[in-house]
């Protein structure tokens, strides 16, 4: 697989066959790396990667990484003429919920000035390019309480400002397929892996237990609601999906709508008990009421038939594994700090 920084010219020929020319934007965040495995093991390794995020720089698993703020219309066009992808991954986003609702009118920028950047700049300039918009599988929200796991003609039904712009997002690119946008709408739940930062529980709680071990934390864990339970998949997977949806575009019809999902609810708590159980010291835990979110739905389960019948996609890693190897790397990140 190739990544490049800038080039001029259209989505090239090898053979007879198209070359897929795959423009990442948030591909510095978490789960762009995963996303680069899976387009090269998916799409073969012909496939053009063009790593692009907010900062950009040197990354090690792209190499360079072009500097593109979504939230600047005409850089977002420039990028899209100078590369004429076949298909645009757009990753970038606010990932964390903490950092969604600081700041609001942010978040409405990113998200959701940022995914019609993408999409207008692909209309005028590359028509026949395939958006993969990334979306969530919070855009669902209260629905989930009627506990029955959540398909693609499930209400929306937001309840924060991070899913209510995921939403809104989601539903503006699909109005756009309309106009002649070629997209695909995923909806990923929840997904951890190596590398992930600790504002997320998984990570969050696997750090406390690596410092702890290493003496430099007391053998305390501050944690919120441990009864919710939630649809947990390995990046891995959810990257796999993403790049299936690049190698089935030609086959799909426009604005198809996927959920990413497990079909099965993880309850926080127990995560936590298998991370414990993989200590090699006694951690007690104790109730930190700042981690409480009044908010919190008890379940959240997704449905991910239509994925699994259309793109051929299953999850293919035991969550078991995720874990462990996720507190694998907490314990190397300690030991080199």
């Amino acid at each position: 697989m190739e990544t490049l920084q800038a080039e001029e010219g259209p989505a090239f020929m090898v053979g007879s066959n198209l070359t897929y020319r795959v423009l990442v934007t948030g591909a510095s965040g978490f789960v762009g790396p995963y996303v680069c495995d899976a387009l090269r093991r998916i799409c073969g390794p012909d496939v053009v990667v063009v790593a692009t995020s907010k900062d950009g720089g040197p990354h090690p698993a792209f190499g360079e990484v072009e500097p593109l703020d979504v939230t600047d219309a005409t850089a977002v066009h420039d990028a899209i003429v100078r590369h004429r992808p076949t298909h645009v991954i757009h990753l970038a986003a606010l990932a964390a919920l903490g950092a969604a609702q600081a700041n609001p009118q942010n978040t409405w920028r990113i998200h959701v000035e940022g995914a019609l950047n993408v999409a207008h700049a692909i209309l005028d300039k590359v028509p026949d390019c395939w958006l993969i918009h990334v979306g969530s599988g919070l855009v669902y929200g209260e629905s989930a309480n009627t506990g029955r796991p959540l398909d693609e003609n499930t209400l929306l039904a937001p309840i924060d400002d991070y899913a209510v712009t995921k939403a809104a997002a989601d539903l503006a690119v699909g109005a756009l397929a309309r106009r002649g946008l070629k997209c695909v709408r995923m909806r990923p739940f929840n997904h951890t892996g190596p590398g992930q930062t600790e504002a997320f529980a998984v990570p969050a709680f696997a750090m406390q237990i690596a410092r702890i071990e290493a003496g430099l934390a007391a053998p305390v864990i501050r944690v919120g609601n441990l009864d919710a339970r939630r649809d947990f998949l390995d990046a891995r997977d959810i990257a796999d999906a993403y790049a299936r949806a690049v190698s089935k575009s030609k086959d799909m019809a426009p604005n198809t709508i996927f959920n990413v999902a497990s079909g099965l609810s993880w309850r926080i708590g127990d995560i936590l008990d298998r991370l414990l159980a993989q200590s090699s010291v006694r951690i007690v835990t104790e109730r930190d009421p700042s981690r409480m979110r009044p908010s919190d739905l008890p379940s959240i389960v997704g449905d991910a038939s239509r994925a699994r019948a259309l793109l051929g996609w299953a999850p293919e890693h035991r969550f078991e594994d995720t874990l462990a190897a996720i507190l694998t790397d907490c314990r190397a990140q300690v030991a080199k700090a």
